[in-house]
C-alpha cells in the first residue's frame, strides 16, 4: 500500500499534507522550547540553591574532630566531607554523596557509625527536592518541581489535541477511499499502519528542524532574560545549557505525541465496515440545528451560515477555543494586574517618598555613634539634608489611665487594643520601635516640629490611625496617650514582665510628625508608640535596654527635581567619602525604580511569552482545521455556490467565522479580567477612575489584533483553496482520487 498508494498520494496532495507538516513543526517547536526552558530553570534553581545555601546533601554536627571527618571520607558512597563551620552544638561536617539517592538511607548510618558525638542531623530537603529525592519526614510541599511538570503534561495533552485534528482532518477526508481498499481485501491493520506511515514520512523533517528552532529560542530566551534582569540585586546571570540526553528526551516526547494523535484518527478509520466508509460524504453536519440570532442579526444570511459552521466544527475547535481562552485570559489579568502594581507602588512608595529620601547608604555593623562623616557629606553639592540613624527596638509600660481620651472616645478603640484595656491597673507592654538619629538630625527634626532645641530627651510620635474601616489609604491621626507625663519609662523588648528594669528618659515633645525617613512603623502597626531620640542619649542607655540593629542607615535627600545622572553622581561622592572604612550598601530611588520598572517588564515579558505560546496552540489547532477545508467543507461551500451564494458572500462567512474564533475567547477573557480586576481595584482601595485612566487598552488590543490576523490568514489560505476548487468535483458523491 505504501508503494502504491501512500507515496502517490503524499506526492499528488500537497495541500493535504501542509496541515500535517506546519501542526509537526509547531508541536516540535514547542516541546522543543518548553524542555530547554524546563532544563535551564531546573538547573538555574539547583545553581542558586547551591550558592544561597550549599551543595550539600546531609550535614551532621557535634563534638566531631579529623578523625571522624576520615571516616565519613571513607565511606562507600560519599563523594567528600569538609568541616563547614562551629555553632553552640559543635562542630558541623557537610557530607557530599556521589549517589544521591542515598542520602537518607546511609547518613543514619553514618551517624550510628560516629555513636554519641553527633548531636544534629540535618538533610538539604530544598537541593535534593530538585532531584526528585524526597523523605517521609519532609513536610514542606516542595511544588516548584512538580507544577513545571504538571505545566509539561498539560502542554503534550493539548499539543496532541491540535495535532490530532490535524490528522483527522487528513485521514476522514480519505475514509471513501480505504472504504474502497477495505472492500478489495485490505485489512483494518493494513490501514492502520499504512496512516502511521504516512505520518512517519510528513513528520520526520519537520520535527528535527522544529526541535534544533526550539532549542535556539530557549537560547535567546535565557540571553533576554539576562539582559532584563542585569539590574537586579542579587540575581546571578543565567548560563543558557543544553544536555545532549534532553534532545532525546524532546525527540522522544514529540514521537510519541504524533504517534498518539495520528494512532487515534487512524483507529476509528480502522475499525469502521467498508460499507460505512464507502458512504462517508467527509462533510461536517449537525446533529441539531439551532439559529445563531445574534450572527443572523448582525451579517445577514452570511451570519446564521457562518453560526451554523461553527457549531458543526465545535469538537474539531475545542482546543482552539479553550487555549485561546486561557491565553486571552492570562494576558487581560497579567496586564491589569501589573497596571494595579505600578499604580499602587506610586501611591504608596515613590511619589510618596520622593521628597523624602533620595539616596539610603547602609553602613553595616556600624553604631550610629561612630559616625562621624555627617558634615562632610552635608557639604557635597545637590545635597540638601543628611540624616544618620539606627533603628532599635524596646517596650514601654502603659495603662488604661494614660491612654488619651479621643483614642476612648473613637470607635475603633476596642479593635486597636483587643483585650489590653480589660488587664489589670499595672497595664501592659506597648512595642516602641526607636529611631536613633545622630545629634545634628535630630536637632533639624526638632526645629520642624517646634520642639526644644535639645538632646537630652526624646521625642514620641503620639499618633494612632482613628478609623475603623479597612482603607489603608485614608488615614485620621489622634492622639495615642495623654501628653500630661514628660518621662517616659523603657525597657527590653526581649522581656515580657511587666515589673523588668526600666531606664527613665524625658520627653522633649509630643507630636504627630514623622520624620522625613524612610520608616513608617505606625502605618504596619497601630499600636506602637515610636520614640526618636539622639545619638549622645542612646549612647548613656543602649546598655541596658538593647534591642538595637547592628546596622546604621544614612539618608540623603538631593536637591529638588534632581536628575538620574545627578543622583548617580551625588552617590558616586557619597560613597568616596564614606571611603573604603565600612561594608557599605546603597540605594538610588531613581534607580530603584527604573529596576523595579525592569523587573516587572520582565516578569511581564514572560508570563506574555507563556501567553503566547498558548495562543500558537490555539492558531495551530485554526490552521490545521482550515488548510483542510478543501477536504472537510468542499461540499458545503459548493452547494452554497449552487443556489446563488456568490464567492463574496463566502468570503464574508469566512470573515465572520474568523472573528468569532478569535473575538469570542476574548469576550469570554474580557468578562472574566473585568471581574477579577474590579475585586482586585476594591481590594487596594482605588478609585475606579484611576485605573480607567492607565487601563492596558493598547497592550490588550495588540494582542487580540496579533491573534485574529494570524485566524485571519488561516482562513485565508483555507478559502483561496475553497474557491479555487472545481464546483462540479465537489458534488460528486463518489471519487476514486482527490
Amino acid at each position: 500500500m505504501w508503494k502504491d498508494y501512500s507515496k502517490s498520494y503524499i506526492q499528488n496532495n500537497p495541500a493535504s499534507s501542509l496541515s500535517v507538516i506546519i501542526a509537526a513543526f509547531i508541536s516540535a517547536l514547542l516541546l522543543s522550547l518548553l524542555c530547554s526552558l524546563f532544563y535551564n530553570f531546573w538547573m538555574y534553581e539547583i545553581d542558586r540553591l547551591k550558592r544561597e545555601e550549599g551543595g550539600w546533601h546531609s550535614r551532621v554536627t557535634g563534638e566531631l574532630d579529623e578523625e571522624d571527618l576520615l571516616k565519613i571520607q571513607q565511606y562507600a558512597s560519599v563523594e567528600k566531607a569538609v568541616f563547614d563551620q562551629e555553632t553552640d552544638d559543635g562542630i558541623t561536617i557537610d557530607i557530599y554523596y556521589a549517589d544521591k539517592k542515598r542520602v537518607f538511607r546511609d547518613t543514619p548510618q553514618i551517624v550510628d557509625l560516629l555513636g554519641d558525638k553527633v548531636k544534629t542531623v540535618t538533610y538539604h530537603y530544598s537541593l535534593l527536592a530538585m532531584y526528585l529525592i524526597r523523605d517521609s519526614s519532609d513536610r514542606s510541599p516542595r511544588a516548584v518541581f512538580p507544577i513545571l511538570l504538571a505545566i509539561m503534561a498539560m502542554a503534550c495533552v493539548s499539543l496532541i489535541m491540535m495535532i490530532h485534528n490535524a490528522f483527522a482532518v487528513s485521514m476522514n477526508a480519505r475514509i471513501h477511499q480505504f472504504g474502497i481498499f477495505s472492500s478489495v481485501g485490505a485489512t483494518p491493520g493494513q490501514i492502520r499502519i499504512c496512516l502511521l506511515q504516512e505520518a512517519a514520512m510528513l513528520c520526520s523533517v519537520p520535527v528535527l528542524l522544529g526541535s534544533l528552532l526550539g532549542i535556539l529560542l530557549s537560547a535567546g530566551g535565557i540571553g533576554m532574560t539576562n539582559l532584563l534582569a542585569e539590574n537586579v540585586p542579587g540575581r546571578a546571570l543565567a548560563v543558557w545549557s543544553y544536555h545532549p540526553f534532553l534532545f532525546v528526551i524532546t525527540l522522544f516526547i514529540t514521537v510519541v505525541t504524533i504517534w498518539i494523535s495520528a494512532w487515534i484518527p487512524a483507529r476509528k478509520i480502522g475499525r469502521l465496515t467498508p460499507l460505512e466508509a464507502m458512504k462517508n460524504i467527509r462533510e461536517l453536519s449537525l446533529k441539531k440545528k439551532k439559529r445563531s440570532r445574534l450572527l443572523s442579526l448582525l451579517f445577514g444570511v452570511e451570519g446564521e451560515l457562518a453560526g451554523n459552521a461553527l457549531k458543526a466544527q465545535k469538537r474539531c475547535l475545542r482546543t482552539a477555543n479553550l487555549a485561546l481562552v486561557i491565553s486571552f485570559s492570562a494576558f487581560f489579568l497579567m496586564q491589569c494586574f501589573f497596571t494595579l502594581t505600578r499604580i499602587s507602588q506610586r501611591m504608596t512608595y515613590y511619589a510618596r517618598y520622593q521628597d523624602a529620601w533620595d539616596i539610603m547608604v547602609t553602613l553595616k555593623d556600624t553604631q550610629v555613634g561612630d559616625f562621624r562623616k555627617v558634615d562632610e557629606l552635608q557639604a557635597l553639592l545637590n545635597v540638601r539634608s543628611v540624616v544618620a540613624y539606627q533603628k532599635a527596638s524596646a517596650k514601654r509600660l502603659l495603662t488604661a489611665d494614660e491612654i488619651s481620651d479621643e483614642l476612648k472616645r473613637s470607635e475603633g478603640f476596642a479593635a486597636f487594643l483587643g483585650e489590653a484595656v480589660s488587664e489589670p491597673l499595672e497595664g501592659w507592654l506597648a512595642p516602641v520601635p526607636i529611631l536613633v538619629m545622630d545629634d545634628e538630625g535630630f536637632l533639624e527634626y526638632c526645629s520642624q516640629i517646634g520642639a526644644p532645641g535639645r538632646i537630652d530627651g526624646a521625642v514620641v510620635l503620639n499618633r494612632v490611625n482613628d478609623s475603623t474601616a479597612p482603607n489603608f489609604r485614608i488615614r485620621n491621626y489622634i492622639p495615642y496617650v495623654k501628653e500630661e507625663p514628660k518621662v517616659t519609662q523603657l525597657q527590653s523588648a526581649l522581656g515580657e514582665r511587666i515589673n523588668g528594669e526600666r531606664v527613665e528618659i524625658p520627653v522633649l515633645f509630643y507630636t504627630q510628625t514623622v520624620p522625613v525617613l524612610r520608616e513608617a512603623y505606625d502605618e504596619q502597626d497601630h499600636l506602637v508608640l515610636v520614640h526618636i531620640l539622639p545619638a549622645s542619649l542612646w549612647e548613656d542607655m543602649k546598655g541596658r535596654i538593647g534591642g538595637v540593629e547592628e546596622d546604621t542607615y544614612i539618608r540623603i535627600l538631593g536637591r529638588e527635581d534632581v536628575s538620574l545622572l545627578e543622583l548617580c553622581k551625588l552617590e558616586e561622592d557619597v560613597l568616596k567619602v564614606i571611603g573604603g572604612e565600612y561594608e557599605t550598601e546603597s540605594t538610588n530611588r531613581i534607580q530603584d525604580k527604573i529596576t523595579n520598572d525592569q523587573m516587572i517588564n520582565g516578569m511581564m515579558l514572560i508570563l506574555g511569552g507563556f501567553c503566547v505560546l498558548l495562543a500558537i496552540i490555539g492558531i495551530g489547532n485554526v490552521f490545521s482545521n482550515t488548510l483542510g477545508f478543501v477536504y472537510q467543507r468542499n461540499r458545503e461551500f459548493a452547494r452554497y455556490q449552487s443556489i446563488g451564494l456568490a464567492p463574496g458572500g463566502i468570503k464574508k462567512m469566512f470573515a465572520i467565522e474568523a472573528l468569532v474564533i478569535a473575538g469570542r475567547p476574548a469576550l469570554i477573557a474580557l468578562c472574566l479580567t473585568a471581574v477579577a480586576t474590579w475585586v482586585m481595584v476594591k481590594a487596594a482601595y482605588l478609585e475606579s477612575i484611576v485605573f480607567l485612566r492607565e487601563m492596558p487598552v493598547v497592550p490588550v488590543f495588540t494582542f487580540f489584533l496579533f491573534v485574529f490576523l494570524f485566524v485571519a490568514l488561516a482562513y485565508y489560505l483555507g478559502g483561496r483553496k475553497v474557491l479555487g476548487s472545481s464546483l462540479v468535483e465537489a458534488l460528486r458523491d463518489d471519487r476514486s482520487n482527490e
